[in-house]
């Protein structure tokens, strides 16, 4: 599965550089996120629930960032592991692009899954995932630019 998309966030882009690496703002974001823990500068873990067409699991996940280039971009890959369900790994190039007050955050997702997810079939895997990426971007979003907006008061 292959993603693309941006989002323009009403922050500068060190704020939102910042929040990229927050492990409480993505907690809140990701959706289904139970846990997400900063084990290092570039390693999480992270407990996520989701659901997928009649499939639910739990994944626990180890999260990798590399290719840091501070504010501008870097690359966030991992792999979680879901029982019974299977397996989803992957990653994705983050860029933030300044737009006067705004940031530009694009990306371009790459991932796997494998295991009984898997056989769920391609179109419920994709729409699925763009549905929570898209759920992502609009929560992290809000959170960065309502928090940039409570700052500047």
């Amino acid at each position: 599965m292959e993603m693309t998309g941006e989002e323009r966030i009403a922050a500068r882009r060190d704020v939102v550089w910042q929040c990229l690496n927050d492990p409480e703002i993505l907690r809140r974001c990701i959706p289904g996120c139970q846990s997400l823990e900063m084990i290092s500068p570039t390693e999480l873990t992270a407990v996520v629930k989701v659901k997928i067409g009649p499939v639910s699991a739990t994944f626990n996940g180890h999260v990798i960032l590399s290719n840091l280039n501070a504010p501008q971009s870097y690359t966030i890959s991992g792999e979680g592991k879901g029982g019974i369900a299977g397996f989803a790994k992957g990653g994705a190039d983050v860029t933030l692009d300044e737009a006067g007050d705004e940031t530009l955050l694009r990306y371009n997702v790459k991932a796997v899954v494998g295991g009984k997810i898997a056989q769920l079939g391609s179109r419920l895997i994709d729409s699925t995932s763009r549905k929570l990426a898209q759920q992502f971007f609009a929560d992290f979003n809000l959170a960065v630019s309502g928090g940039a907006a409570e700052a500047a008061s």
